[in-house]
């Protein structure tokens, strides 16, 4: 096994050739989130974005794509946004883990999403966590029709909620795939808006990361499109979402809604209205990603599970980021899994986003909480 590292603002197109290829013939990697298309997106605007090429026989038959600071701490790309992380490859290939961080001058890799089929990186993970999906189906039925057969036990009260909406605002309209920017903006600022009233580290107040979804917004490759879904009452917005898609899977990102309009549930319709229209262009599966949250259990049709861990050598560094990352990780883990637990620190962050909001001061609130 040969590997050879190679800078993402610069990948090469037959790299990104293969990358595909590797894609395409494993269906574990069919997420958008490990395209090559999001790894060099990251890659420009983020500083030390690189990838691993695995090659046998002269030929590249496996990529890792992750970001390296000047201590040789490395970490999956876009981690911390990233809904899916792995070392993408050609059914078959192996690797030994030592060997691949020693090529990319790394003494530890860490991650939070990590595909389970990734064995070489099984002694490393640290924690296995449920990330819910949604099987979709083909098929010519109206949205009512598939919604009462696909959902029959929240059919009612959405379809009615909807109803109710288009009578007060005016009639309800869904675009699956809206390409107006000013669209985009909306719900970027509904969002950051909804990080300080719930005390969380409000992702929109980072420029790379604005620059980074307006750039993935107008990538349209087969293996990675920037989708922008809009639910309109009349002229007037009411939710919206923003995630990738690839040939076969639709990564649910970040949704908002007018927080005026919450009594009428718009951010489940959203889903529900995404999950018919994606199924219908051919999508597979809907990843909602790792995270409890009560409208996810009731969309689910079952589970995926993704791994959280540090891949580490020998090294002082090594050892140090692990003894900082690790205890702060597992806090957040146990807090996050056990209601009596999690649902005092939600009104405890709401109670700061509040009181943040009402003073005027910038973010006091550095939670690490991934739900979107």
């Amino acid at each position: 096994m040969g590997i050879t590292v190679h800078r993402l603002d610069g990948l090469s197109a037959s790299l990104g050739r293969a990358w595909h290829q590797a894609m395409d013939e494993s269906p574990e990697y069919a997420n958008p989130f490990l395209s090559p298309e999001f790894a060099t997106g990251v890659a420009q605007y983020r500083g030390g974005a690189l990838v691993a090429v695995l090659h046998e026989d002269g030929e590249p038959v496996g990529f890792l794509p992750y970001e390296r600071n000047s201590f040789g701490v490395g970490r999956a790309i876009g981690l911390g946004l990233s809904d899916c992380q792995a070392l993408v490859h050609r059914p078959g290939v192996t690797w030994d883990t030592r060997q691949l961080l020693r090529a990319c001058g790394l003494c530890v890799f860490e991650f939070d999403h990590l595909v389970e089929e990734q064995k070489p990186f099984a002694r490393h993970v640290t924690g296995r966590f449920a990330s819910p999906v949604i099987d979709l189906d083909h098929g010519g039925d109206s949205y009512a029709q598939w919604l009462r057969g696909a959902y029959p036990g929240l059919a009612k009260t959405t379809l009615k909620k909807e109803r109710r909406l288009g009578r007060d605002l005016g009639e309800l309209r869904f675009v699956y795939d809206e390409r107006d920017p000013g669209a985009l903006r909306t719900l970027m600022e509904w969002k950051s808006a909804q990080y300080r009233r719930t005390g969380r580290m409000d992702r929109f107040a980072r420029p790379w990361i604005v620059a980074l979804v307006n750039h993935l917004f107008r990538v349209r490759e087969e293996h990675f499109t920037g989708v922008l879904s809009v639910v309109y009452a009349g002229d007037r917005p009411v939710a919206a979402h923003f995630g990738p898609t690839s040939r076969s899977v639709f990564a649910a990102w970040f949704t908002a809604y007018d927080p005026e309009l919450r009594y009428y549930s718009p951010g489940l319709i959203m889903h529900l209205r995404m999950a018919e229209a994606a199924g219908r262009d051919g999508v597979r599966l809907m990843d909602m990603g790792r995270g409890d949250k009560e409208y996810k259990d009731w969309l689910k049709t079952r589970e995926l599970r993704v791994g959280e861990g540090f891949a580490t050598r020998p090294h002082p560094v090594a050892a140090a980021h692990r003894l900082w990352r690790r205890p702060v990780r597992g806090l957040r883990n146990t807090v996050l899994a056990h209601p009596t637990l999690r649902d005092p620190a939600d009104r405890l962050l709401k109670t700061v986003g509040t009181l943040r909001a009402s003073s005027g001061r910038p973010d006091l609130a550095r939670s690490g909480n991934r739900a979107r």
